[in-house]
Formats: structure tokens, sequence, C-alpha cells
């Protein structure tokens, strides 16, 4: 093995970079040095402060051997991961608007504000259909469940984001909107025949292909009628190289899904995931587990044949390629402050009300949080910010466990219910659904009104079937929490 290809296979990977409240960057400070020492390709980013996030950026392709992939999810802007920048709506919020300028200008508004901080991928836009209820992962991601709606729709966010020099990723191909199980915590397959897949499923990935996205991510899922082995599409080479390469005609960078997901192991480790997902035609990897193994593994598999040379030198030369484009000098347009404001504003825009009106909110405003996500592993735990923003226009508003004599005005009750990766199901939960219906049984015995807030997809508060008052908010980030706070002020007026 010569010192070259070793150093051709680490640029190949990207190691995740997890931010701690606690610690901040500094817990994997060993990984980031080892990292760079080997001569990785880039890094995912997950979670951080804007400034440091910055910070970090900046002395990571200054260490590097090469030019850095720095990649994020940045589906509802760049605040979903990074405090301090501007958090928006999930995408089918807006697309609700009816506004293809909105969502364009979103698209812009969240590579400007990612590429200030040194981020130059998004892995972003879904391109998943929503077309199951059941569905664990997709629900307000999608930019709708109409293909030939959603297509157009696609392009104009993969164009928006890359006129800012910010790449964009088509995912999660070719397509996971079928998919009744969660690729994050077991193996799944998706059975459809396969002329419907590639008339339907695919017709989002091909405007964005056309619209000359950087990257297309590719699922954890096995389709059957695609590839008869039932490998998981990262793994396959039926999918990535016949299907995305040869039929769709898309040369540019393709990123398999995280590593470490239970979606490709079935049998096999990260290294061994990582092995077969380049050989499939992968070009990088996120999360590719330990780095020693898996650069080890993949040096055996290039020594045994198992790995085509001419293979990993195309990577290597896509790689280079794209994290070239997106690093010339600094002459990019930062976000303006008219940028910032109008996003601001969208969060409040969306909110949509259902078996209103909403009642006056006077005096002292009792909140009730019911979290249907608290099992799930890595969600966001911030549940303060609708009573921050009513508090910050002048109401008492004050989280209550359950109505007490202190209020005689409205009971609100905040849902906090998902779509999230490792929650694994579409439905709420029992316990869920009895502690919302006693708290309203609660406040009803008060002759207290009730209002409800939906935090997430609004399938899930409908699921409780209650005709009351209700703010759908779209999603749990604090963005949205802060915009139902004060939609709840002002519809009460």
């Amino acid at each position: 093995m010569s010192e070259q290809s070793r150093r051709d296979l680490a640029q190949l990977l990207l190691p995740v970079i997890r931010w701690t409240p606690d610690r901040g960057f500094s817990e994997t400070r060993a990984l980031i040095d080892h990292a760079l020492s080997i001569g990785v390709g880039g890094f995912l980013l997950s979670g951080g402060e804007q400034d440091g996030v910055r910070a970090l950026a900046k002395e990571l392709q200054l260490k590097s051997k090469y030019p850095l992939l720095l990649a994020a999810e940045l589906e509802r802007g760049a605040g979903q991961q990074f405090a301090g920048a501007t958090g928006l709506p999930p995408l089918a919020a807006i697309t609700a608007m009816g506004d293809i300028e909105a969502l364009r200008r979103a698209a812009r508004l969240t590579a400007r504000e990612a590429r200030t901080m040194g981020v130059n991928w998004n892995l972003a836009p879904v391109c998943d259909l929503d077309l199951l209820a059941e569905n664990p992962l997709v629900g307000a991601r999608a930019l709708g469940n109409d293909a030939r709606k959603v297509a157009p729709l696609v392009q104009a966010w993969v164009e928006a984001t890359q006129a800012e020099g910010v790449m964009a990723c088509a995912k999660h191909f070719p397509g996971i909107g079928r998919a009744t199980q969660d690729f994050h915590r077991d193996a799944v397959s998706v059975d459809t025949p396969a002329d419907q897949l590639k008339e339907l499923d695919l017709h989002p990935f091909r405007a964005a292909i056309s619209g000359g996205v950087a990257s297309v991510m590719m699922a954890h899922v096995a389709y059957p009628a695609l590839d008869s082995s039932k490998l998981p599409a990262t793994l396959s080479r039926e999918i990535v190289q016949w299907l995305l390469r040869q039929q769709l005609k898309f040369e540019n960078l393709v990123v398999g899904d995280l590593a470490t997901l239970a979606g490709v192991h079935d049998g096999r480790d990260a290294a061994e995931a990582c092995v077969q997902a380049l050989r499939a035609g992968c070009d990088v990897l996120l999360s590719p587990g330990d780095l020693d193994t898996t650069l080890g593994a993949l040096e055996k598999a290039l020594d045994d044949g198992t790995l085509d040379p001419e293979r990993v030198k195309q990577s290597v030369r896509r790689r280079l390629k794209w994290a070239q484009w997106v690093s010339p000098p600094n002459d990019w347009r930062r976000p303006s402050g008219a940028d910032t404001a109008w996003g601001a504003l969208l969060a409040d825009k969306v909110l949509r009300i259902e078996h209103g009106p909403v009642p006056v909110m006077a005096g002292i405003t009792e909140v009730a949080i019911v979290d249907d996500d608290d099992e799930v592993e890595g969600r966001r735990a911030d549940r303060t910010g609708i009573v921050d923003a009513m508090r910050l226009a002048g109401n008492d508003a004050r989280i209550v466990s359950a109505p007490t004599t202190a209020s005689a005005g409205p009971f609100v009750i905040a849902l906090f219910a998902d779509y999230l990766p490792n929650k694994g199901r579409g439905a709420l939960r029992e316990d869920t659904v009895a502690m919302v219906k006693a708290l309203a049984g609660q406040a009803a015995a008060m002759r207290r009104e009730v209002v409800l807030v939906g935090l997430g997809d609004p399938r899930w508060v409908q699921q409780l079937a209650m005709s009351v008052p209700t703010v759908i908010a779209w999603s749990g980030d604090r963005v949205m929490q802060q915009a139902a706070g004060r939609g709840l002020l002002r519809s009460g007026k």
C-alpha cells in the first residue's frame, strides 16, 4: 500500500464533529487532530455557536493538506444547527404558502449564513415525497407529495443554494417516502414496483440533477425491485452505478448517509459498510466509524482487489473538484439585514390556525408542555420558547404541569410531536393522548378555554381530533416555538 493510496482513501472520509453545551468542541479535539493528520477530506458539523463554528472552520481549512468539504444538515436554515444563525420553518411549511420565491429566498439566506461560517455543503434539500403518514422520517421535511409539483421546487432550492457558492445535496436517493420503518434503527426495505418508483419517486431527483445539484445522498433502504440483491441503496452498485450514474446521467458527488446507522449494518460493521459503499460507487462517506479501523479496512480492500484503484481515484477527483469549487476567495454575498429580518418574519407567516379563533390571552397565561418526543435520542430539549416569546411581549406566561386557580384565562397545551430520526413511529403514544385529554378535561372543569399548539408536523396534533382552537407551528425548533408564542398573542387580539 503506497502512501499516496492511503492519502487518497483518507480523503473520502468525513467524520462528525459534535458540539456539546458544556464542552463545546473540546470533546472532539483529539478526533479533529487525528483526522487532520491522516488527511480526511472534510467533516460533518453538528451543533455549535455561530462564532465558534466560524473559528473552527477557518482552523480546519488552514491545517488541512487539501481544501475541505465542511458539511451540515441545514434543512431548516443555518439556525437548525448553529446558535446565533437564522432558524427557518420546515420545507413543507414554506411550500404551503404557495410562493416559490419564498423558497428561493430561504435557500439563499441559509447558504449565505452557512458560507460566512465556513460551512460549504448543505445536506439539503429533502427530495423524498411525503407519501405515507406512517413514514417515520419524512413528514414536514418534504416539499410535498405530488412529484410534478415538487420537482420545480427542488430545482429552485438547488439553484438558489449553489448560486451562493454552497453545495446542495439531493436526498435520499432513490426516495424514502414509501418506507414505514426508520433506517436509523432498523434494516428497511421498500417493495414498490420499479416502474412506480421511476415514474414518481425519482422525479424530484431528476429535477435536482437538471438544476446541476452538486451531490446526491443515497438512502440506507433496500429496493428489491431495483436491485434483487436487496442491498441498501448506499451499498448497491445496481442503484448507484446503473440507475443514478448511467440512466440519470449524474456525474457529480455521491455521498453515503451516516455509515454508523443501523440501515447499512445488518451483519456488517461501519468499516465493512464503508468498503461496500465505495465499491458500489459512493464517493465520500459520512460518519465512517473509527477512522483507523475504517481506513485499515479500505486499504485491505484496495490491496486484495475488492476496491478498484481507478474507482477510488475517480472519487478523489470528484471530492477535490467540489472542494475547490466551494473555496474561492471570500467575495460571496453576506446575509444582509433585510435577509435576516425576512427570515425572522417567515416563521410567523407560516403559522396556521385551525378551529379558531384563538381566545384573548390576557393576564396570566398557563402553558402545559406535553412532549411525545422525550424518549428520542439526540432531540433538542429546549421547550421554553413559547413562554419566552410571550413574556417578551408583556404577557405573564408560565409553564405549569396542570391548570391552576392563578389564571382564569385560556389554558394552552403545547404538544411537541414530530417525525424524528430514532423515533421510529408515526403515531402518538397512548400516554401522550391521555395526558392531553386529562389536561383539557381539568381546564374545562375550571370553565377555562383550551388552546392547542402543535409543534411538529400538523398530522401529529390532528391525531388528537380535538375541536379546540389549534395553532399549527410545524416544528419544535426554538424559532417555531417563539413564533407560536407571538401567534397566540396576536391571534387573541
